[in-house]
């Protein structure tokens, strides 16, 4: 009978260590928030839309990296970015992939049938890059009929579309990076890049040696980026106004962009 009872209480003690084993786990994702734990927030990005969001030796770097860093910090979330495809991120919180996506990403109607878009972060706009030597194309009417580049996805595309459906001996030519776009610019093998202005100038700014300038207005300009979540995840949705707001508020955000622009 000792010995039984003995083998019980041994019995006991392992169950009691595994329990407490599963207790102990790491940081654990959004929904599932232990009361000594952070949560997990798993956020899709494209990072070759400087100086939004870029990679330096495997880190990720950006206005929207610091951005969505100090609303995860002000809310308590633990942010872990996911590089990929810009047409991907849309799907990607579709399919649960990932809580959030930020990546310039503008909010417009189309998109707003596939997800749902925090409170405005930043105001843009289009802009025309063309090489030095080009006096032929001023404004968007000239884009008509020439060879235009944009990034997979973006606004910028969009409107290239648009132009070749008014005229379509316009050709237009789709990169993933818009770094690639603009070196295509750069060595003439097309006409013109269609860009947010933000990223445009950013790129003038850092290359040492550019053939490229600007010409014309800005256009599209009341072009408003958000951070996108799922369809119907009010939830997560006003977890990020909330931390937007907060960090207008404490000065967090004047700090980030004085930092990039």
């Amino acid at each position: 009978m000792k010995k039984f009872s003995r083998l019980f209480l041994a019995v006991l003690m392992v169950f009691a260590l595994i329990f407490t084993a599963v207790g102990c786990g790491g940081p654990t994702e959004v929904g599932e928030q232990d009361q000594n734990q952070s949560q997990v927030l798993r956020v899709g990005t494209n990072a070759s839309f400087p100086p939004f969001e870029m990679q330096e030796s495997g880190e990720f770097l950006g206005f929207d990296m610091d951005l969505i860093r100090a609303i995860g910090e002000e809310q308590g979330f633990t942010v872990e970015i996911k590089h990929m495809d810009f047409k991907a991120l849309i799907p990607a919180l579709g399919n649960d992939k990932i809580d959030a996506a930020i990546a310039g990403m503008s909010i417009r109607p189309d998109r707003q049938e596939s997800v749902d878009f925090t409170e405005p972060y930043f105001d843009a706009g289009l802009i025309i890059a063309v090489r030095n030597n080009n006096d032929t194309i001023k404004s968007t009417e000239d884009l008509k009929g020439k060879k235009l580049a944009a990034q997979n996805g973006t606004t910028g595309a969009a409107y290239c579309d648009s132009v070749k459906k008014q005229d379509p001996s316009t050709v237009v030519r789709i990169f993933d990076d818009i770094g690639a776009a603009f070196m295509e610019l750069e060595k003439g093998g097309v006409d013109a890049v269609v860009n947010d202005l933000p990223v445009t100038a950013w790129y003038l700014k850092e290359k040492e040696s550019t053939n490229v300038k600007m010409v014309g207005e800005v256009f599209s300009a009341d072009e408003q980026y958000g951070i996108a979540v799922k369809k119907g995840n009010q939830e997560m949705l006003d977890m990020l106004n909330e931390g937007l707001q907060k960090i207008r508020d404490n000065g967090k955000y004047d700090e980030i962009y004085n930092k990039w622009f």
